[in-house]
């Protein structure tokens, strides 16, 4: 039986999934959220992630993690590059084709699959039709100049139902889509 596949996006309201200058979160870690990401980290899965995105998790000294580091190396972990030759992290697999090797993932089954950052490999996922849950968690602030990797830039026009929403910490909107396959309605 094929597995699923979740993507999880954090964005800020005029759209863009990262910052410079602006921490973790965009500064709104509460403790909704920690409780979100805690379970999340604690379900069976497979992490799919960039290159960029494995490096900025790699840079962070194990003290960072807190109480996750032991329970994150654990976890079968895929990085989708075409220049790294190794990683050092445990349990960790590098894939030089997404489409094909995420396609694989899904069809073999095992645990459920979930990306962590890496637009350009949601994007290409999405494209390739991939993606059977799209969680968008929009935090209240306008990034402005700070604002850096526009979320969505590259996709595709695509139909989405809205499978799920909650309000985390009374200010973050976590959004549940499932990619439909049809076109979006035109006049």
């Amino acid at each position: 039986m094929a597995t699923t596949l979740s993507a999880d996006l954090f964005i800020s309201v005029d759209g863009w999934a990262g910052s410079d200058g602006l921490p973790g979160y965009f500064g709104y870690f509460g403790p909704d959220l920690g409780a979100w990401t805690e379970a999340e980290g604690a379900l069976p899965q497979r992490v799919v992630m960039g290159r960029r995105t494995y490096e900025a998790f790699a840079a962070l000294p194990a003290a960072a993690w807190g109480d996750t580091y032991e329970s994150t190396m654990a976890l079968d972990k895929t990085v989708v590059s075409t220049t790294l030759t190794e990683v050092p992290w445990p349990n960790t697999a590098i894939a030089a084709d997404l489409v094909a090797d995420v396609a694989a993932m899904k069809a073999d089954g095992g645990a459920p699959i979930r990306t962590w950052g890496s637009l350009s490999l949601v994007g290409q996922l999405l494209g390739a039709g991939l993606v059977d849950r799209l969680r968008v968690l929009t935090f209240p602030l306008f990034a402005g100049d700070a604002g850096r990797d526009r979320a969505f830039a590259d996709v595709a026009a695509a139909d989405l139902e809205l499978v799920d929403h909650r309000v985390l910490d009374g200010r973050i909107v976590l959004a549940e889509y499932r990619p439909t396959g049809k076109d979006i309605p035109r006049g």
